[in-house]
């Protein structure tokens, strides 16, 4: 990494670009959310490109991560003055700057040396990875505000924290400038991308689906009688890095009751779990915020490891609503997909947190923000299933925690079915409310029950974020679909297809070149 660094700055003395593409230092900080403090940070230098400045901030980016983490680990260092709780936040602060090391990394390994990238894929991976840095930011700040007090040690790392947050927003913006090209389509690949086609050994998901390429087969049986006993057992035993050319490491969890928390860490990639069924192959955990720990951490089920795909089982967190938030899964894995899966909670049920991914055909129940995070996600032909929470309450179905104006982040609902769970009664649901500034959700083509209150969405506090939110809905059908008397907010459209189709598999998650070798059926387009 050091060397990394080293080389991009030698690059950046050395290169002269062409007096065509060169760019003054406020024109390119005048594009992006934090002009002032950009001009502050990058250099003046009539010889530099917009590209230039694109790589000089990326490496800054990646230094103001490791004073970060250098910070973070001196606090863990003396661990007998701080009480549980802030170990935990900082324990996750310290994992969070480590992916982000990782991300800007990659980013600028990819840039060091070109002004333009070979696909729309490239782009696609590289704002994606620079949009998750603002994401993982975001979280370590809140784990840290939800401890913090103006005497507390920790509070120093705040403005750090926001510096770092602001350097990654320039960054992402400038690469949105110079690298991302203005006319950026992507095809809906009739051949699809990287031979998705495997040969034997394999495996098929559904009938009559791809062929899905195996490396290895384990089986977990909690009774015995398997591989292993437990799951976490079986994901302890997949190799690490594996880069997916030669398959999925598979765990085929048999019927029956796990107990556990498993956790999928970022060095087990291209790792496909499959149960025999929702409610047989079942994960269950009660961790939540009650446990003195963050939201962040009271998952049951934690995916981070690339490529990841589930199947056919249950992932629960029985904490209960008195718990407050209780997450069943927690994603930050790219390129991740689940197929035929629940997820049952209360508040916070299904955390998306950042990165790319996609769900078919799963069940998911929960109250309050229960479908929640950064992620670039599609939910397709999925059941949502919001139940009773605490008296008082009301349910928000999204909340959606997007900072930054030019992350490429969202959450898109196309073909689900949105009905109350058994228990909802007269509970007022909404299909979601503003979590962060610029909160994007969009309903396509589902079906919503009415239990849906007319006014579609709610607030989160006062006017916070109504006119900055992206809220869309098209073609929706049922009782609760009619727009006739929703929100006023600016934030709030009711869209045609042009827009819509921004939003499906292909252009949002650009499922069309990496979905293929997961076996799991989808679509592209509008129906």
């Amino acid at each position: 990494m050091h060397f990394l660094t080293h080389l991009v700055s030698l690059f950046l003395v050395l290169s002269v670009p062409s007096p065509l593409i060169l760019a003054s230092k406020d024109a390119v900080c005048n594009d992006t959310p934090f002009p002032t403090f950009c001009k502050s940070v990058l250099p003046s230098n009539d010889s530099f490109s917009i590209h230039d400045y694109g790589r000089f901030s990326i490496n800054q980016s990646i230094s103001s991560a490791q004073n970060l983490m250098s910070l973070v680990q001196s606090f863990l260092d003396h661990q007998d003055t701080l009480s549980e709780y802030m170990i935990n936040a900082l324990e996750d602060c310290r994992l969070l700057e480590s992916s982000n090391i990782d991300h800007l990394s990659k980013t600028l390994e990819s840039i060091s040396l070109t002004d333009s990238l070979a696909s729309s894929e490239d782009e696609d991976d590289l704002l994606t990875l620079l949009s998750a840095s603002i994401t993982n930011q975001q979280t370590c700040l809140d784990c840290l505000e939800s401890i913090s007090s103006p005497s507390n040690p920790i509070s120093s790392l705040h403005a750090p924290l926001f510096n770092g947050t602001m350097l990654y927003s320039v960054s992402l913006a400038i690469f949105r400038h110079g690298w991302v090209s203005a006319t950026r389509q992507r095809r809906i690949l009739i051949e699809r991308k990287l031979g998705r086609r495997p040969t034997s050994p394999g495996l098929v998901l559904y009938p009559g689906g791809d062929v899905v390429k195996v490396s290895q087969t384990v089986v977990v049986n909690s009774s015995g009688g398997g591989d292993f006993r437990t799951i976490s057992e079986a994901v302890a035993a997949a190799p690490n890095n594996t880069d997916g050319s030669n398959g999925f490491f598979v765990i085929r969890a048999v019927a029956g009751i796990y107990n556990e928390y498993v956790n999928v860490t970022s060095s087990k990639k291209y790792l496909m779990m499959i149960g025999d069924g929702i409610n047989n192959t079942i994960i269950t955990g009660n961790r939540s915020v009650a446990n003195n720990i963050s939201t962040f951490d009271t998952a049951t089920l934690i995916v981070v490891g690339q490529g990841f795909v589930g199947v056919n089982m249950t992932i629960r967190n029985t904490a209960g609503a008195v718990k407050h938030q209780a997450v069943a899964l927690r994603n930050n894995a790219d390129l991740s997909t689940f197929y035929m899966c629940s997820f049952e909670g209360y508040q916070d049920t299904l955390y998306t947190h950042s990165l790319r991914q996609f769900y078919r055909e799963c069940d998911v129940y929960g109250t309050v923000d229960f479908i929640f995070g950064n992620a670039v996600v599609v939910l397709q032909n999925c059941n949502i299933y919001p139940r009773l929470p605490l008296q008082g309450q009301f349910n928000a179905i999204t909340a959606q925690g997007r900072t930054d104006i030019n992350q490429n982040t969202g959450t898109s609902i196309q073909n689900c079915t949105i009905l109350p769970a058994e228990d909802l009664g007269l509970t007022k649901t909404y299909l979601g409310r503003p979590w962060k500034l610029y909160s994007r959700v969009v309903y396509m083509e589902s079906f919503m029950g009415s239990l849906i209150e007319p006014a579609g969405w709610s607030i989160w506090s006062g006017d916070f974020a109504l006119n900055t939110s992206y809220y869309a809905e098209y073609n929706n059908i049922g009782p609760g679909a009619d727009t006739t008397n929703r929100v006023t907010w600016d934030g709030f459209h009711v869209i045609n297809a042009t827009e819509a189709v921004n939003f499906d598999v292909s252009n949002f998650i650009a499922g069309d070149y990496w979905l293929p070798a997961t076996g799991v059926p989808y679509y592209i387009g509008l129906m």
